[in-house]
């Protein structure tokens, strides 16, 4: 087989073959989509004035900061740092053996455009807030053995804070307090510099303290590095979470809190270990995900001894416990090797592991028919190590989901501005050509103008506070109703068992309760925003009407779609009961009597489920809230922005006029505006989800 073509990036370090571009058709065609409204907008742009071209520039600028971001999450040790390393063609980029302590979020921005001399690699420290929370009460781990009284168990907790602050301290020395919340920016990195902020480190004695590896590791709370990726057609960011089941907690609130910021998870798991109930608290998390937006990745197959009939069973046992324990319903379960991605695209495969290599020829031999392995074919190692399927199925989320919404959304925006272009040529034509014109002042126009706006915005207002203020009454409510029927549960369980057996009761209840509240504020938050967002550009047509006496054509109002609502990934932490430990047993042998035991749950359940509760309501709600609120604002100054432009051509005067509109420019303009407004009219729209569907037919009761 011919010799792939390969690729470096300045510093040398990235690679690209033309093999790792298999998977990206979906991707390639959504490159295409974005140029073709970017040529499209651009071509407005040039038929606007000075203030329209700065809104076309916006939608532009807009269109160029396109990211969609995927998170991994994963088991530890299931290999998800060396599939993210393979995912950007740099092998060894990202430190595989961390810090125990440490809990790095890195986000790598793949071809996402950039400033000059804007740094590549920023590192943010925890602030003195977050350490005080760590080092006073121990995370999460300690607030719950706090509550529960288990000071055995709160006990190891300080006394392990104690070792991690002692050996920050010494690392750090002096400089240790003045870090916290700061931002280590850079121009340029490497593997040193990676290793210093992410990685493991002990020994300190016989290098300098600049080269300490792990030097700022328990104090680096995310990174961030921009990167040229080649085979990419798009921008993206990739977050490579820590694992979710650390001493502290510290990684899982970590991981939930990127979660928020994303729409698609890859799940990594270890082929020898696949998915079991300890990872309730890793299928918690991806359980608030919708299942579109779930990924599984199945790791180190190459670590199988029978990989081709291994597979089937580890799938079936993956199905079987998503199954049993509420996880996400038929998600795509890509298998591979991370190890072999990672060979195919290194500089050498001289040191291939041996097994590694025959599980990949009884592979090739179940795929190709062949296990006649030639290792200098690159691509066809590639193909097997699983990467090119989970790009495959990347991007036709992507495609379908974060870019289809994007596309509609400005082609939205820009038809309207287009629109309100044709309608101020039309009543340029009408002057050049001697017609009469009646046309509302632009200050009266500007007062009219206010109105729609402080009517919609007081509509929007109105709306909003039924659809939360139902919400928060349906979590009071889901809240209240878990507490009741878990203390029945405890004193059914304390009558008929007594107090000798340890009783155990699921959160699960409350989580399923409080995401069914939220299912239902996403539907009545979409039927609201349609309502309202329809109705302010029902209000813009009217005014227009008003203000213009003779009738113009080619002036329309699309109202903009709803926000998105992201997933409450929240509702994934654990809670209390979740941990079935010693100190949970501590807890139960410390109760005095019936009263005892139920006052004292009911006090450690509120205790620990208000910050949740507080999440959903006040947090989450709040930035929903606010995403709609900005939405509507944004398009109404658009269209005050195309209505006050219609109003100046009909007040400007005749030697302008004829300046700006000749009669042959003029024709040539209309054209023009009716050609791009057709192609950006006629683009077919993101096909709704059925929640969507049932929102836009009426809020849920």
């Amino acid at each position: 087989m011919s010799e792939q073509s390969k690729t470096h990036d300045e510093d040398g370090k990235a690679v690209s073959y033309d093999f790792m571009r298999i998977g990206m058709d979906k991707l390639l065609t959504l490159r295409g989509e974005l140029d073709e409204l970017s040529d499209a907008l651009m071509d407005v742009e040039a038929l606007c004035d000075a203030e329209g071209a700065k809104q076309m520039a916006r939608l532009i600028r807009e269109l160029e900061q396109f990211e969609p971001s995927i998170t991994m999450v994963g088991q530890i040790k299931s290999g998800k740092t060396s599939l993210v390393n393979a995912m950007v063609g740099r092998p060894g980029l990202l430190p595989a053996d961390v810090n125990p302590w440490t809990s790095v979020v890195t986000s790598l921005h793949l071809n996402v455009p950039q400033e000059a001399n804007a740094p590549v690699a920023s590192f943010q420290f925890f602030d003195a807030d977050e350490w005080d929370h760590l080092v006073s009460s121990g995370g999460r781990i300690g607030e719950l053995s706090m509550r529960a009284g288990a000071d055995d168990e709160l006990q190891k907790v300080h006394q392990q804070i104690a070792e991690m602050r002692e050996k920050t301290k010494t690392r750090l020395g002096r400089r240790f307090e003045l870090l916290l919340g700061q931002r280590h920016d850079y121009r340029e990195f490497d593997d040193d510099l990676m290793q210093r902020y992410v990685c493991l480190g002990d020994d300190f004695d016989d290098i300098s303290p600049d080269e300490q590896q792990g030097r700022f590791a328990d104090i680096t709370k995310s990174a961030d590095l921009y990167l040229s990726a080649p085979a990419l057609p798009v921008p993206l960011c990739i977050r490579d979470t820590p694992g979710v089941n650390d001493t502290f907690m510290m990684r899982e609130q970590i991981t939930i809190k990127s979660l928020r910021d994303s729409r698609l998870c890859v799940v990594v798991l270890s082929a020898s270990q696949a998915l079991s109930s300890v990872d309730m608290g890793l299928i918690r998390m991806i359980s608030n995900v919708k299942s579109e937006g779930i990924v599984i990745f199945v790791n180190r197959i190459d670590e199988l001894s029978d990989p081709v009939n291994q597979l089937p069973d580890i799938r079936d046992s993956i199905l079987s416990t998503l199954s049993k324990l509420n996880g996400p319903q038929d998600p795509v379960i890509v298998f591979g090797s991370a190890y072999w991605a990672n060979m195919a695209i290194s500089e050498s495969m001289d040191d291939f592991v041996e097994d590694s290599a025959d599980a990949l020829r009884r592979c090739a031999q179940a795929v190709f028919g062949s296990e006649d392995i030639d290792f200098t074919q690159r691509d066809l190692i590639w193909q097997l190590s699983g990467v090119p399927h989970l790009f495959d199925t990347l991007s036709d989320r992507i495609a379908a989901g974060p870019g289809a919404r994007l596309l509609a959304h400005l082609r939205k925006r820009a038809c309207n501005f287009i629109a309100g272009l044709r309608a101020a040529s039309s009543v340029a034509s009408i002057r050049i050509d001697g017609g009469e014109i009646e046309m509302m002042q632009p200050q009266a126009l500007s007062a009219l103008l206010d109105q729609v706006e402080t009517s919609a915005k007081q509509r929007l207002d109105a709306a909003l506070n039924e659809v939360f203020g139902a919400f928060a009454g349906r979590v009071d409510q889901s809240h209240a109703r878990f507490l009741d029927r878990a203390l029945e549960s405890l004193l059914q369980h304390l009558e008929q068992n007594g107090e000798n057996e340890v009783w155990q009761y699921s959160p699960d209840g409350l989580r399923m309760l409080l995401r069914t509240s939220y299912q239902v504020l996403r539907k009545n938050l979409i039927a609201a925003c349609s309502a309202t967002y329809g109705d302010a550009a029902n209000d813009i047509s009217e005014a227009y009407h008003k203000a213009v006496a003779a009738g113009v054509d080619g002036f329309a109002v699309t109202p903009p779609s709803p926000p998105e609502v992201p997933a409450p990934v929240s509702l994934g932490a654990t809670i209390a009961l979740d941990l079935q430990t010693s100190w949970w047993n501590g807890w139960w042998k410390r109760r005095r009597g019936y009263r005892a035991y139920a006052s004292g749950f009911q006090s450690l359940i509120e205790a620990e489920t208000t910050p949740l509760i507080s999440e959903l309501k006040d947090r989450q709600a709040a930035e929903i809230r606010q995403a709609a609120t900005d939405r509507l604002t944004t398009f109404l100054a658009e269209q005050r922005s195309i209505l006050m432009g219609i109003a100046e051509k009909a007040h400007i005067n005749m030697g302008d006029l004829q300046d700006l509109f000749g009669i042959k420019t003029q024709t040539e303009r209309a054209e023009l505006l009716e050609m791009i407004y057709d192609e950006l009219s006629g683009a077919e729209e993101p096909a709704e989800d059925a929640g969507e569907a049932t929102a836009r037919k009426g809020a849920a009761a």
